[in-house]
């Protein structure tokens, strides 16, 4: 099952119970069997996903569209990100914080974990353009401290330095970068005055409307799902509205451009709501 039905079928199914609209995040990301946690994998990930020379012309990291510096809001707070030679992409950035909770990566769910999502920009010419993944390994192979590092965080492989294994350290990394804990974690958690009352009506309101008819589960990005199936509704719900046209909505052709599927066209996978406040512009058009 690659989406489900429309937002206005979904509501009575995700109103009818309350667990499903509102769970607290889990302080642990589930890693894959193939790809374990460990101390020396995060460590190597990390300075992976700063490190500008990943790049084909050392100006761009993963940390330049997905900023977790001093705990930022884990993108760029641009419509556009920029790119090698000032590129601009053609879909806003997501934020990385607990990304790792996402079924399907990416705006139309073209990758279905995060190892495969670590690979897409190394080689996107708009983002950090290097020719193909070889190039990418050809680099790092040239950086002893690297490849000692790969030695000891992939120590059953001949040849650590993969780009499976480029794409399992960062991955790694990323399940690090959660943002457990919140007032709504503790007041559902049982903590009752971890919540104003003003942000409770709030949450009682976008429950009897029907907003939890998309933001719903642990992440508000949807119910929890296997890994690969994706959460999808259409955006824009009703198209040729003067908001529309205004911004554009419908020139994206969304999940569309990935399977070629008519009853595809204009899903986008439901982002979160969780650090909502500091992740905007907040649509795939920026």
């Amino acid at each position: 099952m690659t989406h489900l039905l429309p937002c206005l079928i979904l509501s009575s199914c995700f109103l009818a119970s309350s667990a499903l609209a509102f769970d607290p995040l889990p302080k642990v990301i589930p890693a894959p069997a193939d790809n374990p946690q460990s101390k020396v994998k995060i460590e190597l990930g990390k300075q992976l996903y700063f490190d500008q020379r990943l790049s084909l012309d050392s100006t761009v990291s993963c940390n330049s569209c997905h900023n977790v510096l001093d705990h930022g809001p884990g993108t760029d707070g641009q419509a556009f990100s920029s790119g090698i030679k000032g590129q601009k992409g053609g879909r806003n950035a997501p934020t990385v914080w607990n990304s790792g909770f996402n079924s399907v990566q990416f705006w139309d769910g073209r990758a279905a974990t995060l190892e495969d999502q670590a690979k897409g920009p190394l080689i996107n010419p708009v983002e950090m353009g290097m020719t193909n993944h070889d190039l990418v390994v050809e680099r790092i192979s040239k950086i002893s401290e690297y490849v000692a590092q790969f030695k000891k965080a992939f120590p059953k492989d001949q040849n650590p330095v993969t780009i499976d294994n480029v794409a399992k350290a960062i991955a790694s990394f990323e399940r690090t970068l959660l943002t457990p804990d919140s007032p709504v974690d503790q007041y559902l958690k049982g903590n009752k005055k971890a919540l104003t009352p003003a942000a409770i009506r709030g949450m009682n309101l976008v429950n009897t409307v029907g907003c939890t008819s998309c933001h719903s589960g642990p992440n508000y990005a949807g119910p929890t799902l296997p890994i690969g199936t994706g959460f999808y509704m259409k955006f824009p719900t009703i198209e040729g509205t003067t908001y529309d046209q205004k911004y554009h909505f419908s020139q994206d052709l969304g999940r569309y451009e990935v399977t070629k599927n008519e009853a595809d066209k204009h899903l986008f996978r439901v982002q979160s709501w969780r650090n909502v406040a500091t992740t905007g512009p907040y649509f795939h058009n920026g």
